[in-house]
């Protein structure tokens, strides 16, 4: 009796392992490359902010292209990091920009977005994140010997007294102002585009302290389609991938619009004598396979059930 309990229990997990394994063939983990940006600033007593900028790579096995740079801070990113530059793998090094504007008044939130993309040959993968820079303390480091000069005044016993009446000064600076406002702020979504030979897939990932909003999609042809972003939620929208393909698509947050044109991989018209190869077979085909492991593990759940039954009549 032991022996068909045991023959049993090993059916039922032959059985659901083997549909476990045509589920993994179907559903397999999305990819997910991305740039990781960093920023610090400085703020000298003048109103002159440094920030400096770094950028690194998800991926250990595949550089990525900046494909977009935008900083809220004016002017040019100097150094390294640049419009069309190559982003190093992961481990291999980063890239660094720096940037210095003198602001009055208030200062402003101090952000970089960045857009990478990876050719994997069969697959192009496009993903933009923005960052806020974090404040890194005074850029004047050289005026710590201006207190040399006022040695004397040590010598008197009721100056102390006074130096906590000039410490309010230098907090009520601008720079310390952004961090009690960086909080209330609220955190960016996460934009990744990823083409394949027949499909082109727009993906919103939207923070759960992010805005909702709508984006619409619109192709060349007028093909149409509405993605609504929730925050703590990920959403996409999918056309059908062909030559010449350009969707233009626009926000309800923001003005203005941004057309994005289709890029075939590399790998798609390989031996196919160019042009879009017809994909759908051998995907229809995976699909097919798993749910036919997945059957097989659901006969031998029912295999198992009828012998038990059997045994206990």
């Amino acid at each position: 009796m032991n022996r068909l309990k045991f023959r049993r229990v090993a059916a039922i997990a032959a059985g659901t392992l083997i549909g476990l394994a045509g589920v993994a063939t179907v559903a397999g983990p999305a990819m997910a490359h991305h740039p990781e940006p960093s920023g610090t600033y400085c703020a000298a007593p003048d109103g002159k902010v440094t920030v400096n900028w770094t950028v690194g790579n998800s991926e250990s096995d595949l550089p990525a292209t900046i494909t977009k740079l935008v900083s809220t801070v004016p002017g040019d990113v100097t150094g390294a990091l640049a419009l069309n530059a190559q982003l190093p793998k992961k481990g291999e090094g980063v890239l660094t920009g720096t940037q210095a504007n003198t602001f009055t008044g208030a200062l402003p939130e101090l952000k970089l977005t960045v857009e990478a993309r990876w050719d994997r040959g069969d697959r192009i993968i496009t993903e933009e994140r923005t960052v806020t820079a974090q404040p890194a303390g005074d850029c004047t480091p050289a005026e710590s010997p201006s207190p040399s000069p006022s040695s004397p005044e040590p010598t008197k016993t009721p100056e102390p007294t006074k130096s906590p009446e000039v410490t309010p000064s230098p907090s009520s600076t601008s720079p310390t102002a952004t961090p009690s406002s960086t909080p209330s702020a609220p955190e960016e979504p996460v934009f990744r585009l990823e083409e394949t030979c027949d499909e082109m897939t727009f993906i919103v990932e939207n923070p759960a302290k992010g805005i909702p909003f709508t984006a619409t999609f619109k192709t060349e042809k007028g093909v149409t389609k509405k993605l609504e972003s929730t925050p703590g939620k990920t959403s996409s929208v999918t056309f059908d991938a062909y030559a010449g393909l350009k969707v233009t698509v626009s926000y309800d947050v923001v003005e203005g619009s941004e057309t994005i044109e289709y890029t075939q991989p590399k790998k798609c018209d390989e031996g196919s004598g160019g042009g879009l190869p017809v994909t759908g077979a051998a995907t229809g085909g995976i699909a097919a396979g798993a749910v036919v492991l997945l059957a097989a593990g659901a006969i031998l759940f029912v295999v198992a059930r009828r012998r038990r039954v059997r045994f206990t009549a």
